[in-house]
C-alpha cells in the first residue's frame, strides 16, 4: 500500500493526475454512451417514420391495380414463366378491340411480363365470371414491316401470324391468326384482324375461323431504334430509305390483343351458374404465344423464351421492409380470415463487439422506449378485401445500430489505452520519481539523522529533462550542506577544546582572585564570582551559543531596586560613566539569579553606552506593571533599523563589523535575552524620538 499511497505530498499529486485521468476516460466513456443515446433516439423516431411511410407505400402499392394484381394471384412470385399461367386481372375484362385502352388495363394491371429483344405478353383473365370464358393474351414484339393475308387464301404462312396454345384439364387448344389488313384502316401506322383458325386434333387448320376467337393487331410508324433506318412516313427518297434499310433495317412495335375462347369455360358457365371464380386450377393451364414472320418458322417471339422478366409480385415487397418489420397478408370474408403470405426482414447476424454494445444500448433510456410497434390496414379489391398487418421491432434497430457502433468499439478501447498508456507514462517517468525525491527530500528534515545520513542517493533520479535536473542541483546542494556541517563539527571540536584550555587556564588565577577579595563588602568580590560562573558555564561546551543556552540558573527572590541602584552605581567601574537610575519608592522583589541578572543589565548598558551620543546620560528607569517590574534603559543616539530590531539578539547580530579589530562576538544581547527567557522575563527593544530603548520584564516574587 505504501508503494501507491507513500505520503502526504505524493498523494496529492497522485490523486491529482489519476484523477484527471479517471474524469478523461470517463468523459470519453460518457461522450460515447451520450452519443449513442441519442443516436438511438434519432434511430427510434427515424424507425417509426419510415414504419409509418412502408405501411402507407405498400397501401397505396396495393390499391393499386398491379397490386391488386398481385394480390389476386398470390403465387405469381413462385410460378414459372415458362409456360405462361394465366392470371387473375384486377378487372372485369379487357377491351382488346381498342388498343389504348388493352394496352392501357395490361400496363396498369403490370400482368406484362418483360421478354428480351423488347417484347412483352400478358396471359390473363377478367375477374369477373359474367364476362365469359376468355384468356386475353396483350403483348408487344418487334418485327420489320407486317405482311397481311388475303380472305380465303388458304396458305396462312405467307402473312405474319400469331400460334396461341392452351393446355388445361388434360386437353389443348390450338389457333392459328394471320394478319389480315382492315379496310378501315387510318393512316398512321398498320392495322389488322387477327382470325383464329382452330387446329384440330391432328394439327390441321381449320378452313373457316372461329368466330369467338378475336385479336388485332397494331404497328407503329416510328422505328424503335432511332438511329435505324427511315421510317416509312418520313418522306425521304425510295432511295434513301432502300439504303437505310439495308444499312440497318428499321424494326417497329407491333402490339396485339387476342381474345381466346376455352369450350371448358363455357361449359361450366351452362353447367353451374354459381361457380367458384377465378377457376382453382387457374395455375394449371399452361398458355403459349408465338409470332411468326412470312414464310418462316423462326418465331419472332415465343413466350417460352428463357431470359423472361416476372411482374410485380407480393414477395417484392420485402424490399421495402425495414430490419425487423414483419408484413403479414390476410384475405377477409367468407369465415375466418385466411393467410395469404407472410414477409419478413432477415437480419445479419451480430458480432461478439456488436453484442456487447446491444447489450449497453438495451441499458440506455429513450423516452417511449416500446420496442414493437403495429399498423392494420384493409385493402378493397373487386374480389374481396384483403387485411395488411405491418409490425415493426425497435429491437432490430438497436441490433443494427450496434453493428455500426460495434465498428467504433476498437476506436473507443484504442483512445482509453492511449489515456492509459499516457497515465502510466507519467507514473512511471514523472510521479514515481517525483514521490522518491519528495520521499528524500522529506528525510532530511528528520532530526534523528546524523550528518553522514543527510544525504541520500539521487544518483537514479538524475536525468536530462527538469526533474532530473532538480534532482541534481539537490544533491550538489545536500552535498555542500553536508560539507558545511562536518567544517561546522570540526570547528565546534576545536573549539572545545579551546574552551578546556582557556576555563583551566582562568580558573586557577580566579581562585586566587577569590582569596585575596574575600571581604563580604568588597566591590570586586562580585565581579570574581561573575567571571567564576561564566568559565563554569562556558567550560566544557561545544561552544559559547551552546554553552550560553544550556546554562542552569538559580532563580530566587531579589529587590530589584537596591539590585538596579548597585549596579548603576558600579558601571563606572565597568567603563560605564552617567548611568542615572530612578525607580519607585516602594521594594519590588522579582524572581530572577542576582549574577546572571547582573549579565544582562550590564550586557544592556554596554550596548547602549557604544550607541549613545557622547555626552549623554544612559537612564535606568523602574516601574511596577500590574504584577511584573518593567525596567526601561534608555540613550540617546542613532535609531536602529526596523528590520533589525528582533535580529539583533541573534547570537553574531550585534557585535562589530568583521575586521574592525574591536574583539566584539556580537553574543552580549544574545546573552542577555537568553538569561531573561531561563527567569521567566522578556527582553525586547524600541526605537524613540531620540534614540532606543531596551524593555525588561521580570515577575514579581
Amino acid at each position: 500500500m505504501r508503494r501507491w499511497w507513500p505520503g502526504r505530498v505524493p498523494l496529492r499529486l497522485r490523486v491529482f493526475f489519476r484523477g484527471a485521468f479517471l474524469l478523461l476516460a470517463l468523459a470519453t466513456v460518457a461522450l460515447a454512451l451520450s452519443g449513442l443515446r441519442e443516436e438511438r433516439r434519432l434511430s427510434y423516431r427515424s424507425y417509426r417514420e419510415l414504419f409509418e411511410k412502408n405501411v402507407e407505400q405498400i397501401t397505396s402499392r396495393l390499391q393499386h391495380p398491379s397490386g391488386q394484381l398481385a394480390l389476386l394471384n398470390p403465387t405469381l412470385s413462385g410460378a414459372a414463366l415458362v409456360p405462361l399461367h394465366p392470371l387473375v386481372l384486377p378487372f372485369s375484362a379487357i377491351d382488346f378491340d381498342d388498343r389504348a385502352k388493352a394496352q392501357q388495363a395490361a400496363e396498369m394491371a403490370g400482368c406484362l411480363v418483360q421478354y428480351p429483344d423488347r417484347a412483352q405478353l400478358c396471359v390473363a383473365i377478367g375477374n369477373n365470371p359474367s364476362a365469359g370464358g376468355f384468356i386475353y393474351a396483350v403483348g408487344t414484339f418487334a418485327s420489320g414491316p407486317l405482311v397481311t393475308h388475303t380472305p380465303g387464301e388458304l396458305d396462312l404462312d405467307a402473312a405474319h401470324r400469331l400460334r396461341v396454345a392452351v393446355d388445361m384439364r388434360g386437353q389443348s387448344y390450338q389457333w392459328l391468326a394471320p394478319l389480315e389488313a382492315d379496310p378501315q384502316q387510318k393512316r398512321g401506322g398498320v392495322r389488322g384482324r387477327l382470325p383464329g383458325f382452330a387446329a384440330d386434333g391432328a394439327g390441321h387448320f381449320a378452313a373457316l375461323p372461329d368466330r369467338d376467337f378475336r385479336g388485332w393487331l397494331w404497328q407503329d410508324s416510328r422505328c424503335l431504334d432511332a438511329s435505324s433506318g427511315a421510317s416509312a412516313t418520313s418522306g425521304a427518297s425510295a432511295t434513301s430509305v432502300a439504303a437505310a434499310t439495308t444499312a440497318a433495317p428499321c424494326l417497329h412495335r407491333s402490339f396485339f390483343s387476342v381474345r381466346l375462347p376455352v369450350a371448358l369455360f363455357h361449359a361450366e358457365f351452362e353447367d353451374n351458374p354459381t361457380l367458384v371464380w377465378p377457376p382453382r386450377d387457374l395455375n394449371a393451364i399452361r398458355v403459349r404465344v408465338q409470332a411468326f414472320g412470312p414464310g418462316s418458322e423462326t418465331p419472332l417471339f415465343d413466350s417460352n423464351r428463357p431470359g423472361a422478366a416476372a411482374p410485380f409480385a407480393l414477395t417484392d415487397l420485402r424490399a421495402l421492409l425495414l430490419k425487423g418489420e414483419t408484413l403479414r397478408i390476410r384475405r377477409l370474408g367468407g369465415g375466418a380470415p385466411t393467410d395469404v403470405i407472410t414477409l419478413s426482414e432477415a437480419e445479419q447476424p451480430e458480432g461478439r463487439s456488436a453484442l456487447l454494445v446491444s447489450d449497453i444500448l438495451r441499458r440506455l433510456p429513450v423516452e417511449d422506449g416500446t420496442q414493437s410497434i403495429a399498423a392494420r390496414r384493409v385493402v378493397a379489391t373487386p374480389v374481396g378485401e384483403f387485411e395488411i398487418l405491418m409490425s415493426g421491432d425497435l429491437g432490430s434497430v438497436d441490433r443494427g445500430l450496434a453493428v455500426v457502433a460495434g465498428r467504433l468499439v476498437w476506436p473507443l478501447v484504442a483512445l482509453l489505452a492511449a489515456i492509459a498508456l499516457v497515465w502510466l507514462a507519467i507514473e512511471i517517468r514523472m510521479i514515481r520519481r517525483i514521490t522518491a525525491l519528495t520521499q528524500r527530500a522529506a528525510a532530511v528534515n528528520r532530526q534523528d539523522r546524523s550528518a553522514a545520513e543527510l544525504i541520500p542517493d539521487f544518483r537514479d533520479l538524475r536525468s536530462g529533462d527538469e526533474l532530473g535536473l532538480m534532482a541534481g542541483v539537490f544533491s550538489d546542494l545536500l552535498q555542500r550542506v553536508q560539507d558545511d556541517a562536518r567544517r561546522e563539527q570540526l570547528r565546534a571540536e576545536q573549539a572545545r577544546t579551546m574552551w578546556h584550555a582557556v576555563g583551566h587556564e582562568i580558573m586557577a588565577p580566579l581562585q586566587s582572585l577569590a582569596a585575596l577579595h574575600g571581604s563580604q563588602q568588597d566591590p570586586g568580590q562580585r565581579y570574581i564570582e561573575r567571571m567564576r560562573q561564566a568559565v563554569r558555564v562556558l567550560y566544557g561546551s561545544a561552544s559559547p551559543g551552546a554553552a550560553i543556552s544550556s546554562a542552569t540558573l538559580q532563580v530566587g527572590s531579589l529587590p530589584l531596586q537596591q539590585f538596579l541602584a548597585t549596579v548603576a552605581h558600579n558601571a563606572v567601574h565597568a567603563g560605564i560613566d552617567d548611568v542615572r537610575f530612578t525607580g519607585p519608592a516602594e521594594p519590588l522583589n522579582v524572581r530572577a539569579d542576582e549574577y546572571s541578572l547582573e549579565d544582562v543589565i550590564t550586557h544592556v548598558l554596554s550596548n547602549a553606552n557604544r550607541h549613545r551620543t557622547p555626552g549623554t546620560p544612559i537612564r535606568i528607569a523602574l516601574a511596577r506593571v500590574g504584577e511584573t517590574a518593567e525596567t526601561r534603559i534608555r540613550n540617546q543616539g542613532p535609531r536602529i533599523d526596523p528590520a533589525l530590531l528582533e535580529r539583533i539578539f541573534d547570537y553574531g547580530v550585534s557585535g562589530a563589523s568583521p575586521g574592525d579589530g574591536s574583539g566584539r562576538l556580537g553574543q552580549g544581547l544574545f546573552v542577555a535575552r537568553t538569561y531573561m527567557a531561563k527567569m521567566g522575563g522578556t527582553l525586547w527593544a524600541a526605537n524613540t524620538d531620540d534614540g532606543v530603548e531596551f524593555i525588561l520584564v521580570l515577575a514579581l516574587a
